[in-house]
């Protein structure tokens, strides 16, 4: 039976969200991918930047920023990890691209975590494993609407009932059992988001731009 795998990352690790088509699903978490990876799956989503520029901002960044708004990080590049601190990656980005286009605090504390799916992605495995944006899946689920703040209690129950809807009817006990595992509500969720992506997208933003090492950049909702 086909399983579905959302992923996201969280402060010491990733956890992970599936679903079948029979409506079974559950939950798992590691400290690194390749375990959840694992896990038998028809198609995966992952809450992370695959295919990334030299330089410059990805089209699909930009275009999931006009439509959600700053939810989507802008800057992702392969060589982010090199730099010794934000202060550093941004004088070089200023200064080869332009004032204002460096990095933001939220895509520099997520620096490592793009570079392990940087290390082990290929084009094959994109062909299975895909970047979905929690925030755009949302705002599809919804009807194209913006929801409430994701940290608002209002955006919290917006976004748990949309996923209720589509087959994740544990998700509200999930998020009582997952004290002491280093798992944030907002990481729970958006893992069964982009599960349900995995099972449901067919719609993605990006303009066919391919990185150097063959990756398509694009975004799945």
């Amino acid at each position: 039976m086909p399983t579905y795998l959302g992923l996201d990352g969280l402060r010491f690790g990733w956890v992970a969200a599936w679903i079948d088509d029979h409506g079974r699903h559950g939950f798992d978490y590691s400290p690194g991918l390749t375990r959840l990876l694992a896990i038998p799956h028809a198609r995966g989503m992952i809450d992370m930047p695959i295919g990334l520029r030299a330089n410059g901002y990805r089209a699909c960044d930009l275009r999931g920023r006009e439509l959600v708004g700053t939810a989507v990080f802008l800057g992702a590049r392969r060589d982010l990890w090199t730099f010794a601190d934000m202060a550093a990656a941004n004088r070089h980005y200023w200064k080869s691209e332009g004032k204002g286009r460096g990095v933001s605090a939220q895509l520099w504390n997520i620096r490592d975590k793009i570079r392990e799916v940087d290390e082990i992605m290929t084009p094959a495995r994109q062909a299975i494993v895909g970047e979905a944006h929690p925030e755009l899946i949302f705002w599809n689920l919804a009807g194209r609407a913006r929801l409430a703040r994701k940290t608002s209690a209002q955006g919290r129950q917006q976004r748990i009932a949309l996923l209720e809807q589509r087959g994740f009817t544990r998700l509200p006990e999930w998020l009582t059992q997952r004290h002491g595992t280093g798992i944030g509500r907002d990481d729970l969720i958006d893992a069964c988001a982009c599960a349900v992506a995995a099972r449901d997208s067919t719609q993605r933003l990006g303009e066919d731009q391919i990185d150097p090492r063959g990756l398509r950049m694009e975004i799945h909702y």
